[in-house]
């Protein structure tokens, strides 16, 4: 005889063993401070991990065989209002993605795009982006060429969401990295921070003043070429988009472990910026950029490379801000005013939501 297990008689549903409680997703995490790297840090670094990823560069650098590197990105754009002074989600798409594979010194050349579309989205107004995208591709001389479309639910998208994918060729030799800061470098800007977030909140009527400011969206491949271009001693590359330019340099600190020392005074706002900053308790080193970017280059160069940003698009206001010295390491400094230094960490939080 075969012995058995009888097992009682169940009454009703059973119960699943109930999961510990977890984080919420929250604004913040999609800040590109504090709270998005840690997002990242833990829960898709350590499943995608590869030497690629591990970069932590805002564009994969790829070999798919000798003779040919690559760079690959992806982007996604969610900014409400979609149109705003000086710029809309189309061209945010599309100079954003240029941008993050310009910024490891690659030629951008091809571009895809997905639409998420809400349904009762008013198809002028898509018109309208779509011929912004195009119009944009041509300024950075890139190319559109696969694509996808979605709609969905009225109210679950704010009209319209855009997913772009690059790729673009490497240059032999160059090698550009967050990872290559060196004791010594020079910190140079392209121009003006703060702009593009501005801009984006006041056309949000949320300002309650009028203001003068356009966001300053653009791609900055040409300005990335002229650098190159200029010299061999550019070492970091890097616009300051979400989480501003102190959370920018701060990546850069702790990629390559150095100190970065920055000169308050140094660093150009404009007067319509900083007077709305004031005004809300903003600090403009966080405010977001879309049309700017940090150079971190060899000293013995760094004169020849701020004149050769200040002759390309987009660069014609560019100054040096800072040096890169050997501590603190993974700290950012910024000398006052005032002649005191203060520690500039990431972004905490969520200063402005939804700026791209």
């Amino acid at each position: 005889m075969t012995d058995h297990l009888e097992l009682p008689e169940m009454q009703g549903p059973v119960c699943p063993v109930p999961l510990p409680h977890q984080e919420a997703i929250v604004l913040g995490h999609g800040s590109g401070g504090k709270l998005s790297h840690d997002l990242i840090g833990k829960f898709f670094v350590p499943s995608f991990a590869n030497p690629a990823l591990s970069a932590g560069d805002d564009a994969a650098v790829v070999q798919p065989n000798t003779c040919t590197e690559l760079a690959i990105c992806t982007d996604s754009h969610v900014v409400w209002p979609l149109f705003f002074p000086g710029g809309d989600i189309g061209r945010l798409a599309v100079c954003g993605t240029v941008n993050d594979l310009s910024m490891v010194g690659a030629q951008p050349l091809y571009l895809t795009a997905g639409f998420i579309l809400e349904e009762g989205l008013d198809t002028g107004v898509l018109q309208r982006v779509v011929q912004s995208m195009q119009e944009s591709a041509a300024e950075a001389g890139v190319h559109i060429v696969a694509g996808d479309t979605k709609v969905v639910q009225r109210g679950k998208a704010d009209g319209l969401y855009i997913n772009t994918a690059g790729v673009g060729l490497l240059p032999p030799g160059v090698r550009i990295s967050g990872g290559l800061a060196r004791p010594g470098d020079v910190v140079l800007l392209s121009g003006p921070i703060g702009d593009h977030g501005i801009a984006v909140l006041a056309a949000r009527g949320e300002l309650g003043i009028e203001i003068d400011v356009q966001s300053d969206v653009a791609p900055l491949n040409k300005l990335v070429q002229a650098l190159l271009d200029a010299s061999d001693e550019v070492h970091v590359l890097r616009d300051p988009t979400r989480g501003g330019l102190a959370t920018t340099l701060n990546e850069i600190a702790r990629q390559s472990q150095v100190g970065i020392w920055i000169d308050e005074r140094a660093v150009p706002v404009r007067p319509p910026v900083a007077a709305a900053c004031e005004m809300l308790g903003f600090d403009p080193l966080y405010v977001a950029n879309e049309g700017k970017l940090v150079a971190i280059v060899g000293r013995e160069d760094a004169e020849a490379l701020l004149q050769a940003m200040r002759a390309a698009p987009y660069g014609g206001e560019a100054v040096v801000i800072g040096e890169v010295k050997e501590s603190p390491q993974a700290r950012v400094l910024v000398r006052t005013e005032i002649g005191t230094t203060r520690v500039v960490d990431m972004l905490a939080g969520e200063m402005l939501p939804r700026i791209c």
